[in-house]
């Protein structure tokens, strides 16, 4: 009997320390069938030369960036400072290729191939360039208080919400709907599908005239306005952003709603009042932190009247292990500082633990990928608008953050769930039909 020899891939070609190139090392990388074009400052290039999306390093601090915070942080960086550019996408939607970079299999170097990369390369480049101004550092907010309380929650959501509210009418369209949308057919606009997710809420909340209604994290206001004009409620909206506040307050008078809608300036934990019929919360949970969901449900629940129901919209992890927004990543870093989230078995856990009763539970998961491809298709039709109005790091950052969450929506690694709960009497009654029909 003979024995065959076990064949073994081809090893990557020999590198010269002398003589090492940035296209040989992207080739060693990623293979020499990318189909991508890559080019850099040293002449060197890689990749599939036909390709209609080039990616190009335009000096050396591009290598610095990324050895010093491999991965998706180090490339932002590169990107955001103007070291690395992009050819082929448009930098409002760079979807085609981030979802080119999510399928490439990384080949990684030994230790002696990547010292030789290094002598190559020269150790300058470890040392860590300046950060975009736009970066906010963990250890810099440490000043500001504690995680989670209620000033660092208020600069958290001023960072990321008072860009300014001309951008945001960009980017979100007419509604100024700030959360997943809900498609009622595939061919369903965007104003159309928010419309949709506004009647959803107010369906499975139950929503009848004279009701009163506590929306926490409201927004611009799409909520209360909603419900106040199409189910004849009164409501309460809280957000922490001054900008959307004074924003909701004009077109809340502008559609005559006042004395039935009001929205505040305030954190939800500094509500005084009580008994209200139902509260929705959409896209607040992903603010409050893991540790204190046992807390904010029981808030809630305090704030409603016996009977009365909680919708929690929100987005989740697709399994319930481990955070799902690292600290130190780019959401973390400059989207959603201090932002936290957890799979939905993690919220029902919680809500259930406060006292409340879970009637249904739902995952809007590929509608929330819908409505990212409208976003980012808003901001590439407004991009000279979106630029002059924020900045150009700015606009690349939500070109980046809502493209890769459309990526994380689509391949499942994100979801969005809606939890609908009561608040059921000691004797058992829930105020809940024998079986819920919500008609939209």
């Amino acid at each position: 009997m003979t024995v065959e020899p076990r064949t073994r891939p081809p090893a990557p070609p020999a590198l010269d320390a002398p003589a090492v190139t940035l296209g040989q090392i992207f080739e060693h990388l990623y293979g020499p069938d990318v189909p991508i074009r890559f080019e850099a400052y040293d002449g060197s290039r890689a990749g599939d030369p036909e390709a209609t999306i080039t990616v190009r390093m335009v000096s050396p601090r591009a290598v610095s960036y990324l050895i010093t915070a491999p991965g998706s942080l180090g490339l932002a960086r590169a990107y955001l400072q103007g070291d690395l550019e992009i050819d082929g996408v448009h930098p409002g939607d760079p979807y085609e290729l981030l979802r080119i970079i999510d399928g490439l299999t990384l080949r990684r170097p030994s230790p002696a191939v990547a010292l030789q990369w290094l002598r190559g390369l020269g150790l300058g480049t470890l040392k860590p360039p300046p950060l975009p101004d736009l970066e906010q550092v963990p250890a810099r907010r440490l000043g500001i208080g504690l995680r989670h309380s209620r000033k660092r929650d208020a600069t958290a959501i001023s960072y990321h919400y008072d860009v300014s509210n001309d951008f945001y009418e960009l980017v979100l369209g007419p509604s100024m709907t700030y959360t997943c949308a809900c498609y009622p057919t595939e061919d369903s606009t965007l104003e159309q599908a928010q419309e949709h997710k506004y009647d959803l809420v107010a369906r499975k909340l139950g929503l009848t005239a004279g009701m009163r209604l506590l929306d926490v994290g409201c927004g611009w206001g799409g909520m209360v306005r909603h419900a106040v004009r199409n189910y004849g409620v009164s409501a309460l909206g809280v957000t922490l952003s001054r900008a959307q506040a004074s924003w909701a307050s004009r077109r809340i008078e502008t559609d005559g709603l006042t004395g039935k809608a009001e929205v505040r300036h305030l954190d939800y934990r500094a509500v005084t009042e009580t008994g209200f019929d139902a509260i929705s919360s959409i896209g607040l949970i992903e603010h409050v932190g893991v540790k204190n969901y046992d807390s904010y449900f029981r808030f809630l629940k305090g704030k409603l009247r016996p009977g009365g129901r909680l919708l929690n919209h929100g987005i989740t992890r697709a399994d319930n292990l481990h955070p799902g927004l690292q600290r130190r990543g780019f959401i973390g870093r400059y989207v959603f500082p201090d932002g936290e989230l957890t799979g939905s078995g993690d919220i029902v856990r919680a809500v259930e633990n406060a006292g409340l009763e879970v009637q249904h539970q739902e995952n809007l998961r590929v509608h929330y990928a819908k409505t990212l491809t409208q976003w980012c298709a808003n901001l590439a039709a407004h991009w000279d608008e979106a630029v002059a109005d924020a900045g150009l790091p700015v606009a690349k950052v939500w070109g980046l953050y809502m493209a890769g969450s459309r990526l994380g929506f689509e391949r499942n690694n994100i979801q969005l769930h809606q939890i609908l709960a009561t608040k059921t009497t000691r004797d058992g009654d829930a105020h809940y039909p024998l079986r819920h029909e919500f008609g939209v």
